[in-house]
């Protein structure tokens, strides 16, 4: 059991790293820092096509990610 929860670990890391270095930046550095909040702010809310999709995977898998690791952590304990 051991085995099989920290393979499916490693798989889940491997893909949230992958699914975090396709979604492109909020932001371009220390201006985007600063003119940046007025415009998440107050401009357009809805992520739309790949985007959406990308945030929604990151969600489900570091959500993933967290109980996969807490269970490894609870079987090595056990």
């Amino acid at each position: 059991m051991n085995t099989f929860l920290s393979v499916l670990l490693i798989i889940v890391s491997v893909v949230l790293i992958i699914l975090v270095l396709l979604q492109s930046s909020k932001s371009a550095g220390l201006s985007g820092a600063i003119s940046g909040g007025a415009e998440q702010l107050f401009g357009k809310q809805k992520a739309r096509g790949l985007e959406a999709v990308l945030e929604k995977m990151t969600v489900v898998f570091a959500v993933l990610f967290f109980v996969l690791a807490m269970a490894v952590t609870y079987v090595n304990l056990a």
